[in-house]
């Protein structure tokens, strides 16, 4: 049997994720065996579960892993398999703060059963659609009466600084924060922060003061404090203030963004969006996939028709943060199983972390059963000089069929991006497109969306 250690569990020697023919398991180790008694025994852990917070587990004999590790825990659980990993470098806006929501609903309900969480990891949560669930069991333990919030920092790095940098400043967090894929650090956003954003009560409490207990000189000061007692209902009302405060944040932008109501500012009469939104009916009753990736996903249109007509859930990408936030808005208000992450396709998420394996790439993460590339190519084949060519394999690789359109020059968005810079693409035309599906797949069938001439290709790999 093919047991595998995953590469993000290994900083944690309380145990380790198993990935075992596609089943996932953890083991407790010995050293964390009291503390997981003592919470299973309170019934914290079935109630967050029998209300879908928390991420489901069952305890199997050790030897169902085959590996020595398992030998020597005190347990191994078994997880149910999510349809997509993520890291919190790829959530919308919206997203993340649903994270930090659920990760202080959570600590406040587990301090009323006398547990508290040993840490305030972002990576602890994923998603399944637009709704966030922990995941590390591990976390839980044994409050000590009066004990400092230890995750207090790891929290506002993870969290609180990413939203705040976009709340406060509009610039997006997620290339920051993939840079540095452990958050922001409060002496960093200091410095960027405008001086009137510090004097929020708030801000100088999580960020500024935090930020000077980071500086070496102060460390003696802050391992002291950290060792004073913290009333419990002090520590409740901080985390209640907290979770109101990031309740309310919400992202700034001076202007709304490129493509956010592209569905009502396009190129397209109605009756080619039907027939579009048809043709993606069409394919997605056909194939039905379990999962299915919707590339530019914009707000979510589509991939509520992909849903509608079989798919089982799909991810969304897409770079443009109002469409992202809309979509996982429209994910939420809907209750699609649709989860929208930013994507920027010229420069996608990289293998990273320890060893460059910590946290996957988009890609190592598994593929699709279908891909929707809808108004995706001239994107990337003209608005970043990706050889067309090269272009269709990066599609074709995501999944084993799909459809992928393709918007000719004479589209007045074309003309749009065309319009203030010299066109050097010869080689962009349909013809060549379509030698470039046919070089990798089968094309099944072709539409055109009523009278635009855009041209969309429903393909199938060989």
């Amino acid at each position: 049997m093919d047991a595998r250690p995953d590469p993000a569990s290994f900083r944690d020697p309380s145990g380790h994720v198993y990935i075992v023919e596609g089943q996932v398991f953890r083991t407790v180790m010995p050293r964390a065996r009291d503390d997981y008694e003592f919470v299973r025994a309170t019934g914290l852990l079935q109630q967050l579960t029998e209300r879908n917070l928390l991420i489901g587990a069952a305890e199997v004999p050790r030897g169902t892993l085959g590996v020595r590790a398992a030998a020597d825990a005190a347990y191994v659980l078994r997880h149910p398999t999510l349809p997509f990993i993520s890291h919190p470098y790829e959530w919308s806006f919206p997203a993340l703060k649903a994270a930090a929501l659920l990760t202080l609903d959570l600590l406040l309900e587990s301090l009323e059963h006398g547990v508290t969480l040993s840490d305030a990891s972002a990576y602890n949560i994923q998603f399944i659609g637009p709704r966030p669930v922990f995941i590390d069991y591990l976390s839980f333990r044994r409050y000590d009466d009066g004990e400092f919030w230890i995750g207090h920092r790891q929290f506002c790095e993870q969290f609180l600084n990413p939203l705040l940098l976009t709340a406060l400043t509009g610039v997006p967090y997620q290339p920051w924060y993939r840079g540095t894929h452990e958050g922001i650090p409060a002496g960093d956003l200091a410095r960027v922060l405008p001086m009137r954003r510090k004097l929020s009560w708030n801000v100088l409490t999580h960020v500024v003061l935090q930020s000077g207990l980071s500086r070496p000189q102060v460390a003696t000061e802050a391992v002291r404090v950290s060792r004073m007692k913290f009333p419990l209902a002090a520590f409740q009302r901080m985390l209640r203030s907290l979770r109101r405060w990031i309740e309310a944040l919400e992202p700034a932008r001076s202007r709304a963004t490129v493509w956010i109501d592209y569905a009502g500012n396009n190129s397209y009469a109605d009756e080619d969006t039907r027939r579009k939104a048809a043709f993606v009916a069409e394919f997605v009753a056909a194939t039905r996939p379990a999962l299915l990736w919707d590339v530019g996903c914009n707000t979510g249109e589509y991939a509520a028709i992909a849903l509608r007509n079989g798919a089982r859930s799909v991810v969304g990408f897409e770079s443009d943060h109002g469409a992202l936030d809309a979509a996982f808005h429209h994910a939420r208000s809907s209750e699609l199983a649709l989860l929208p992450l930013y994507l920027d396709a010229a420069n996608p998420s990289p293998d990273q972390g320890w060893n460059e394996a910590e946290r996957r790439g988009i890609r190592a993460r598994g593929m699709g059963d279908a891909v929707l590339a809808l108004a995706v190519v001239h994107h990337l084949a003209i608005g970043r000089n990706v050889p067309l060519p090269a272009v269709v394999d990066w599609l074709i690789d995501l999944a084993p069929s799909g459809i992928i359109e393709f918007v000719p020059k004479s589209d007045p968005m074309v003309e749009l991006m065309l319009r203030l810079r010299r066109d050097i693409f010869e080689d962009y035309e349909e013809e060549a497109f379509l030698a470039s599906v046919r070089r990798r797949a089968e094309v099944v069938k072709c539409a055109r969306a009523g009278s635009s001439k855009r041209l969309l290709v429903w393909y199938r790999v060989r």
